[in-house]
């Protein structure tokens, strides 16, 4: 498992300055903190650790020296100006379960002979910590039109070790044939 260095927040530096220098802010919460956490990162750290994961994603800590396990909540982006503006963690306990999302990623797209309709790609679940998924791989190459693949279908979430927050007959992906239309000439 990933480990990231983050240092306890300086608050005597406004959030926008802290960007300006090249650190991000964010902030550490769960119920085995005395109380939430306020860090900053290095810039390349947090662009390292949003390009490699995904909200949901489990990672390891360590906030001056003290190392905890923790999982991705949120990130607050500024597509405009590029800038990560913040991103939020939530620690881990061991006997404690945890709301997450399960990011399905598709390969083999490219041959398939129908079109691939992508419905569901982010499964939202409970589980413990030590039984978090972070991502399903699901290779389409061969799938025929018609083929239609549903939540309850994926035999990783066939756990009784995760709580599916969704209807398992909720659709993930399709194949649909491709559709050839004729241009439509107009009479004068």
């Amino acid at each position: 498992m990933e480990t990231i260095n983050v240092q306890k927040r300086d608050l005597n530096l406004k959030a926008k300055k802290m960007r300006r220098l090249g650190l991000v802010p964010g902030s550490v919460f769960g119920k085995s903190l005395p109380e939430s956490i306020s860090i900053q990162m290095e810039e390349a750290i947090a662009r390292r650790l949003i390009r490699l994961n995904h909200e949901g994603s489990k990672l390891m800590m360590n906030i001056d020296g003290q190392t905890i396990p923790v999982q991705i909540k949120e990130k607050s982006l500024n597509t405009v100006g590029n800038e990560i503006l913040d991103i939020s963690f939530q620690a881990l306990t061991a006997d404690e379960k945890v709301n997450s999302v399960i990011h399905i990623i598709t390969t083999g797209d490219e041959k398939i002979e129908g079109v691939l309709e992508k419905m569901q790609l982010e499964i939202p679940y409970t589980s413990l910590p030590e039984d978090m998924i972070d991502t399903i791989t699901i290779d389409v190459d061969g799938m025929k039109a018609g083929t239609v693949l549903t939540v309850g279908e994926i035999p990783e979430l066939n756990s009784d070790k995760i709580e599916l927050q969704i209807d398992p007959d909720s659709i993930v992906l399709r194949v649909s044939e491709k559709r050839n239309y004729e241009p439509v000439t107009v009479e004068e």
